[in-house]
């Protein structure tokens, strides 16, 4: 059976300019940067991601807004090993885009049940009473032991060293164990004040806050902002500046970007009609850390990709998985002693003609089903010139995002 939606301006259906992260609340789906994107309530269809495209073909949507996504879309997520990706298409939407009145999607003929959702969300009573509050306690231990980290850089290093390979990224996890439920609206708004301008997600348990852009497909340009070579941040602007500057002039740091420069370049290039890049990578500052990034833009030819096939193609990138990728993979698989499940794929949003917005899922945490467990990652690329000390501490900086927001008081 056909399912019908109608796109509405939202203040058609309730006087409020309603935050994406209390429409997501405790159990919702978002994705959203610089305050656009989608928020989600309730569940209409799940189906695998590489049907995602052709279930929305099949809907109709009666839209008076005219932006993408409005005609109906879908949140999904792409694991690391490319297996089981699903969509989740919800029964109510929210919008948000600059320049746009927010809107919402809805299925035809549920409007007084799509109003009442939404001011209880605006109200807050649809959240868990027990969500953890000050008196909540925590433990932090590893999942994969550091030795057994610090025994796989040693040994990818060595393989990069033998000409073997060019790159591989080991990552390793923590767990977070929390006394009460952990709440992801808590968490969601913790987010958006320290990482508004990296991609905020939550999805199936799936929560975290990406800076790095896999691919954008809106109509027909694409584009990209690989991320690879991390350095910390102080705080202080002067030592930042400082750390920065040591970024670009570091060898280590340029050629493991580089690396996945290429890749992603040569991955999309056989869809464009042409493909222009930045000549030299900026430093892009999140909350804790900083990144050498490039930014990727094209034309796309006809016949059109979907953005899902873009997906495909360009995950893992060499900035989570490596260069050659099928043998930096097997390296992977052979040293790190962790199942990376989503950690290290792709999380966005898609539409019927095949646009949407994919980050790559990093600053991640798995959430339990009963929400007193996290599961959190991190990883790094490891070439010739790494260190295995100096890869450890590059972990630690990377899981202070997650870590802070979720034990903060």
């Amino acid at each position: 059976m056909t399912s019908v939606f109608v796109t509405r301006p939202l203040r058609d259906l309730i006087d409020a300019d309603l935050d994406l992260n209390d429409v997501a609340g405790e159990d919702g789906l978002l994705f959203v940067r610089d305050g656009a994107g989608f928020a989600g309530i309730g569940e209409t269809m799940r189906v695998p991601l590489a049907k995602a495209s052709a279930y929305l073909a099949t809907t109709t949507c009666d839209s008076s807004v005219d932006h993408l996504g409005t005609r109906g879309m879908a949140f999904g997520w792409h694991p690391f090993d490319g297996q089981g990706g699903q969509a989740i298409v919800p029964a109510v939407i929210v919008g948000k885009a600059a320049g746009f009145q927010p809107w919402v999607t809805f299925e035809k003929h549920r409007e007084a049940e799509t109003v009442a959702l939404l001011m209880q969300r605006q109200k807050g009573i649809e959240r868990d009473p027990t969500v953890s509050s000050a008196s909540t306690t925590y433990r932090v231990r590893p999942g994969v032991e550091v030795a057994t980290y610090l025994r796989a850089v040693e040994t990818v290093r060595d393989a990069v060293r033998r000409g073997e390979i060019a790159k591989a990224v080991i990552a390793r996890d923590v767990v977070v164990e929390s006394s009460g439920p952990i709440s992801v609206h808590t968490l969601l708004k913790r987010l958006k004040a320290s990482f508004g301008s990296s991609y905020r997600y939550s999805i199936d348990g799936l929560v975290g806050a990406s800076p790095e852009l896999l691919v954008e497909r809106r109509d027909d340009v694409v584009g990209s902002l690989p991320l690879a070579g991390t350095c910390p941040r102080t705080g202080n602007p002067v030592q930042d500046a400082e750390l920065a500057n040591q970024l670009r002039a570091s060898a280590k740091n340029q050629l493991e970007h580089r690396v996945v420069i290429d890749m992603v370049h040569d991955a999309l290039l056989p869809w464009c009609s042409y493909l222009d890049w930045q000549p030299e990578p900026e430093v892009i500052a999140v909350a804790n850390v900083q990144h050498l990034g490039t930014r990727i833009e094209g034309r796309l030819s006809q016949p059109l990709p979907d953005v899902i096939e873009l997906v495909n193609a360009l995950s893992p990138t060499p900035a989570l998985g490596g260069h050659p990728r099928e043998a930096a993979l097997r390296l992977i698989a052979a040293t790190e002693g962790l199942d990376r499940g989503r950690y290290g794929g792709a999380v966005g949003w898609c539409d019927a003609h095949g646009n949407g917005t994919w980050a790559v899922t990093i600053r991640c945490a798995e959430l339990s089903t009963d929400r007193r467990t996290a599961r959190l990652f991190a990883g790094g690329g490891i070439v010739a010139d790494s260190e295995p000390l100096s890869e450890l501490a590059e972990t630690q900086a990377k899981f202070q995002a997650m870590l802070a927001a979720i034990v903060r008081p």
